[in-house]
């Protein structure tokens, strides 16, 4: 069996819109039903062994929340990782007409961010730059690297990026090589794999075996892993998956984590679950494995990077 622990994001649980294939929409959408909720999926996920729960500035009420349900369960083994470059602005305002979150990689965005994500400490243990790019050139940013180097030092915190995008593998690669005083700045690569998006495979195989810690978001591919209309392509796919569930008597959503669980084994992989649920759906893949047949089969419903994150990019926030 793989070691692979399964954590929550919040994305789904801190804002009341997201990019996703939804396939149960919340009718109340006020910020206290999601702060109700919030409360009781971390309840919940902690009482079925979760320990690791994964936030960002960006997740709406994603970092608040956490820090609210942290002080009334103050428990000593908790993980949390949170992210610090994006700023969540569609400010609870649904069907908002634009960009619900921007990018920024400045000095002043770091140190704005990070004056917040502390109070997480000490249960934080991961701080990782959100979707680092080359075109922001933040890893090419001497005084942001320095900064994350000394609150590293200062905190004992693992240093991370999360990144997203066809050019995945490329900015592992070049966050990996980073070195402050000889000493690798980041340890932990937070990245977006699934059945149909594979292609860090490789490097994030060698990253696993030289110690380092891989968290693997958007295990579900936004929800198009699941049988919809909308994506016929996938019918071929879908019947698999659909013979699969039926076989092992899990959920769909258990099949697609435990593949990339036996296929890569990462050290975590975040379910993006909004209710109990999904989440207990998703806690179905730590009770059996694919055989090796099975994955050499659903590996090969890849997708070409440059095809899925296009898709990817003409999905709709609801």
């Amino acid at each position: 069996m793989s070691s692979t622990k399964i954590g929550l994001g919040l994305a789904a649980i801190g804002r009341p819109e997201y990019i996703n294939v939804r396939q149960v929409v919340d009718v109340d959408k006020s910020e206290q039903y999601y702060r109700d909720n919030a409360f009781k999926m971390l309840d919940f996920a902690y009482s079925r062994g979760i320990r690791h729960f994964d936030t960002a500035p960006s997740y709406g009420k994603g970092e608040e929340f956490l820090q609210q349900w942290y002080k009334e369960n103050p428990y000593d083994d908790l993980i949390f990782s949170t992210k610090w470059g994006y700023t969540y602005v569609a400010n609870w305002n649904l069907g908002y007409n634009g960009a619900h979150e921007i990018k920024e990689h400045s000095i002043h965005k770091l140190l704005e961010q990070w004056s917040v994500s502390k109070h997480l400490l000490p249960a934080l243990k991961v701080y990782q730059i959100h979707s680092a790019t080359f075109e922001s050139a933040v890893l090419e940013n001497a005084e942001v690297l320095q900064k994350l180097y000394e609150i590293k030092r200062k905190t004992g915190l693992k240093m991370g990026v999360s990144v997203s995008g066809e050019h995945q593998s490329e900015i592992i690669a070049c966050a990996s090589q980073i070195k402050i005083k000889e000493e690798p700045l980041f340890e932990s690569f937070q990245v977006t794999y699934n059945i149909l998006e594979t292609s860090s495979h490789d490097i994030l195989r060698s990253l696993i075996k030289a110690g380092k810690l891989v968290i693997i978001k958007e295990a579900l591919a936004n929800g198009r892993i699941f049988r919809n209309d909308g994506y016929k392509h996938y019918s071929d796919l879908y019947t698999e998956l659909n013979n699969l569930s039926e076989k092992y008597r899990v959920s769909v959503d258990a099949i697609a984590l435990r593949f990339i669980m036996d296929h890569l084994q990462p050290g975590v992989i975040l379910s993006g679950a909004s209710n109990t649920r999904q989440l207990s759906e998703n806690m179905q893949a730590l009770k059996f494995t694919l055989e090796n047949q099975e994955l050499i089969s659903l590996k090969q419903h890849k997708l070409n990077p440059d095809a899925y994150w296009n898709e990817r990019k003409h999905l709709q926030w609801n």
